[in-house]
């Protein structure tokens, strides 16, 4: 089978329709704001219609990632680029690495999140003893009624938060699987499927490593993007002070400003932004240079890769480019789209060799490499 048609497989695999759950509510869900009579838009519902969107469609969907943005920013200081990752990982489709270390407000920007569309938010602490059955769920014996019931597990809501993933055992981040990828999970020989629509966001501290248990590269492809959170500048840090000492960081919540059908709506408009035939040559060949650096890299440069990325990262990068340039008001890619998701996406897909990692080589300049070598069209 040739990777072009693993490629196409996997593109129809990850488009392939979905149950929605609506909720009654349209755009700004119950606050009110304009289009609140739209329709609910299942998930993948508008990958095979082929149309090219309406201007009014572009302005609606900047309204509503401008409404989401405000939001968050009102609880998390600065993390321009984590809110980013979140944004297109949630009009995406996809998951998101979050890799810091400890006290960067992970756990306050996706339970923020989740606030801000209206959606449901669990919070899975990873331990060493931590089970399968304790994230997906099990069955429970009634002694009363002789049946078994089915508990759902925490992995069953629209915004999962597995924090420091690294620490659960292989075969609990191996459960984990079927649920990201398939976005379905088994329980007593019965399919459960997720929620729509359906984030799941893991974090690892980079530099703590006792009881940690590396996540495999099978696992770490299925993560859209991969996002390091940095420290916040001293400006940021100011304003965090100032914030706190005015009470306006006192409650960890915030109101929902859209709803879980706005973003249904804003993923089959992703799916909807058009991609040049030209743009998809230049995300293949980007790609493909990571699997042949020697070629064009210099050697000295090119001799720290070991792996280059699957054909997921193909994938990968049109879906986050679509919903980039949807962010930025555009109903089509833009080079700059690509660019802008690059560390992203092949931070963590591109393999380094040894004395790379002995030495410290950062991955981004590999991937800095690449793009200057890819002529851009």
């Amino acid at each position: 089978m040739s990777a072009e048609t693993t490629m196409n497989m996997g593109w129809m695999a990850r488009n392939r329709p979905r149950r929605s759950e609506p909720d009654g509510r349209g755009e700004f869900g119950r606050h009110g704001g304009p289009g609140g009579n739209s329709t609910p838009v299942a998930r993948g519902e508008s990958s095979t219609t082929g149309s090219r969107i309406d201007p009014a469609e572009v302005d609606r969907a900047r309204r509503l990632v401008k409404t989401i943005s405000r939001a968050f920013d009102s609880k998390v200081v600065g993390q321009e680029a984590l809110r980013t990752a979140l944004l297109v990982g949630l009009i995406g489709g996809g998951h998101v690495l979050l890799e810091s270390v400890p006290g960067l407000a992970k756990t306050l920007a996706a339970s923020t999140l989740a606030s801000t569309v209206d959606a449901s938010f669990s919070r899975v602490q990873c331990t060493p003893d931590l089970l399968p059955s304790d994230i997906i769920g099990t069955q429970v014996f009634n002694p009363g009624s002789s049946t078994f019931t089915t508990e759902l597990g925490p992995v069953h809501a629209n915004v999962v938060l597995l924090d420091e993933i690294n620490r659960s055992s292989a075969k609990t981040q191996a459960a984990m699987l079927e649920a990201m990828q398939e976005r379905q999970a088994t329980i007593g020989g019965k399919t459960y499927p997720m929620p729509d629509p359906f984030l799941v966001l893991a974090t690892q501290n980079p530099i703590d490593e006792e009881g940690t248990y590396v996540l495999p590269q099978a696992q770490m492809d299925r993560f859209l993007l991969k996002v390091i959170v940095d420290y916040p500048s001293p400006a940021d840090e100011v304003e965090m002070l100032r914030r706190l000492k005015s009470g306006a960081l006192e409650s960890r919540t915030v109101s929902a400003v859209v709803s879980r059908n706005d973003v249904l709506w804003l993923q089959g408009l992703s799916r909807r932004v058009h991609v040049d035939e030209s743009l998809l040559h230049y995300i293949v060949q980007i790609v493909h240079a990571t699997r042949h650096a020697g070629d064009y890299l210099p050697q000295e440069q090119a001799r720290y890769l070991e792996y280059g990325a699957s054909p997921r990262a193909t994938i990968a990068f049109v879906e986050a480019a679509c919903a980039h340039a949807l962010m930025h008001g555009r109903d089509h890619v833009i080079p700059d789209d690509v660019r802008a998701m690059r560390h992203m996406i092949l931070r963590h897909r591109l393999i380094l060799t040894f004395e790379a990692v002995a030495t410290q080589v950062p991955v981004e300049e590999i991937i800095d490499g690449i793009f200057g070598a890819v002529p851009t069209p």
